[in-house]
């Protein structure tokens, strides 16, 4: 059985070349991503004068969710992200990918960012998302998406799908 996650993802060291990495990576594991936009925002909780890009993805899997969050700690690791470093948490990082949420695209309407996590700064992003996966209204105001290029592929302007086209490697973006 499959279950659809809800991924925070977000870097700071060198975060162009980065966030394209950790989505080509997702896309190894996963045949559809969709996206919110990529944005820009200043770091938060944290002593860094480097800005974040940060996009809120889901993927469908038959992953548990211990399992996924294997996955995503293994591309954080590949892309430099020390785990063992007890102060991970308030450094700056080219790679930080965060399961928010397991959930059923029946319910989606129904979420509301604030009751997934406290990282409000997610919240447009996760309105977007919801609302381009078919299930809600989308927000009024929205900061200009980031635009990044994967694989030949362009995304981050405005909520995306990508997918993975398995005979030939490419990805394919559908808007």
């Amino acid at each position: 059985m499959t279950a659809s996650y809800l991924l925070g993802i977000g870097s700071n060291i060198d975060p162009d070349r980065n966030i394209p990495l950790i989505i080509a990576a997702l896309l190894l594991e996963f045949p559809v991503v969709n996206l919110s936009r990529v944005v820009r925002i200043p770091p938060v909780g944290m002593n860094s004068k480097q800005c974040f890009l940060n996009v809120v993805v889901s993927v469908e899997t038959a992953l548990t969710a211990s399992a996924l969050k294997k996955k995503c700690n293994a591309i954080e690791e590949a892309l430099g992200r020390d785990r063992e470093d007890g102060a991970r948490k308030t450094k700056d990082r080219t790679a930080d990918i965060d399961i928010l949420l397991p959930f059923c695209r029946e319910t989606v309407a129904s979420l509301i960012p604030s009751e997934i996590t406290a990282e409000y700064f997610l919240y447009p992003l996760m309105a977007e998302l919801f609302a381009f996966l078919g299930h809600k209204s989308a927000p009024e105001i929205l900061q200009a998406g980031v635009s990044l290029h994967a694989s030949g592929s362009t995304f981050g302007e405005t909520a995306t799908t990508i997918y993975r086209d398995a005979d030939t490697c490419y990805e394919r973006i559908v808007e």
